[in-house]
């Protein structure tokens, strides 16, 4: 994957992300690109881990074919992840705002291993 990014990206809101997220449809994959501890810390229980440090590794693991919906914490790694993701193919889209928007827009966060919703 190249580092070069290209300047624009897809994007949606965070309310956008969470009702495509929300109707199930197994096309639609939410990738969070932050790092383990800020996964840790609180995630979206439907999310797919991915840290943006193993991207270049294992950005094949993502379906070829899927709407891939692209978050972080407050959205600067998710656009670029998304633009590489972009010019390596993948059908990606950055969520604005990150999961800072994600939070405030009433998505839901596990936030410990056990599944609690926060």
């Amino acid at each position: 994957m190249n580092d070069e990014q290209s300047g624009e990206v897809e994007s949606v809101t965070a309310i956008e992300a969470i009702a495509a997220v929300a109707t199930g449809d197994s096309a639609t994959v939410l990738v969070d690109v932050r790092e383990q501890d800020e996964w840790d810390r609180g995630h979206a229980p439907e999310a797919v881990h991915l840290p943006m440090s193993e991207l270049e590794a294992r950005y094949n693991e993502l379906p070829e074919d899927a709407n891939l919906l692209i978050i972080c914490h407050s959205g600067g790694r998710s656009f670029r992840v998304t633009d590489a993701l972009e010019r390596a193919g993948y059908n990606a889209v950055n969520v604005e705002g990150g999961m800072l928007a994600w939070h405030a827009a009433g998505g839901a966060v596990v936030t410990d291993a056990r599944g609690q919703q926060g």
